[in-house]
Formats: C-alpha cells, structure tokens, sequence
C-alpha cells in the first residue's frame, strides 16, 4: 500500500516539464493558427475586392478605365474589351472564361466558405487558449506552492535519485 501513498503525491517534476512542454506547443499552434486565420481573412478581402470590381463595371460606363496590375507596385491603365466574360482562377494554376455575372457569383460562394473556414478556426483558437489559459493557471497555482513550502519539502523530488 505504500505504493497508493507515493502516486497520491500532488506533481512530479516530469509532469510539470510535460506541461510545460505541451503549453509551449499549445502557443505555437496558436500561432500557427493566427497566421492561417490571417491568411483567410486576406483572401476573403481580394475575393471580395474583385466581386466588387467585376459588379461595379456595370456602374462604370460604356469604356471603363482599370488599373491593371504587373507587380511591384506597378499599374497599366486599361480597359477591357471584353467585360462580359471574365477569366477565374479555379486552382492549380487553372483559369477558366466565364461570363461576369457566373464569375461573381462563383466569388460569393467562395466569400462564404471562407467565413465559415474563418468561424470555425476561431472556434478552434478559442478552444486552444481555452487550454493555455487552464495550463497556464495549473502550473502557476504549483510555481506558487512550491515558493510556499518549506526547504526540504521536495529535496527528494528534485534531482531525482
């Protein structure tokens, strides 16, 4: 029965090193998650930028003038010759003519998912600092205890013979 005494021990040094190890993991993948969630929410802004222009060249006039990007901050003044149809990436360095109003609509379906990519991975961040918050109180409720013993309280425990 002196085994049951020695598990009902409160933490062993080992287990305050996995937790630490496991928080350290913790915020990493929510780091990881925040860049993935910026990376979303960049995606949906362009998305929602190109529905925007592609809906508002029936506002612009018979010759609506564009500012075509080349990169480096470098623009092309441009109109299109043909703003019925409209060329959409689709993937995999695929792109595919369609008409405008098809491409838009394609656009707000892929606005959608999006939100949806984005709501459901700030329910899993919240989840994870959930986790960090509770780890995080654990192991400073035992930093705290371990200031408030007495010196020979855990001689046995640290150094581990």
């Amino acid at each position: 029965m002196s085994t049951g005494g020695s598990e009902a021990r409160p933490v062993t040094e080992q287990q305050v090193r996995d937790d630490l190890m496991r928080l350290d993991l913790y915020r990493n993948q929510l780091s990881q998650m925040l860049q993935q969630h910026q990376m979303i929410s960049a995606s949906r802004a362009d998305h929602l930028r190109a529905r925007e222009t592609l809906d508002g060249l029936d506002r612009a006039g018979a010759e609506p003038e564009l500012l075509l990007p080349v990169g480096g901050d470098t623009f092309l003044r441009g109109s299109p010759r043909d703003s019925g149809h409209v060329l959409l990436g689709i993937g995999s360095g695929i792109v595919v003519e369609m008409e405008r109003p098809k491409a838009s609509q394609v656009l707000a379906e892929r606005s959608v998912r999006l939100d949806q990519a984005s709501q459901d991975l700030e329910t899993q961040m919240r989840a994870l600092e959930e986790r960090i918050t509770v780890l995080s109180s654990r192991l400073e409720a035992l930093s705290q205890s371990a200031e408030r013993a007495p010196p020979d309280a855990g001689a046995n425990d640290v150094g581990g013979s």
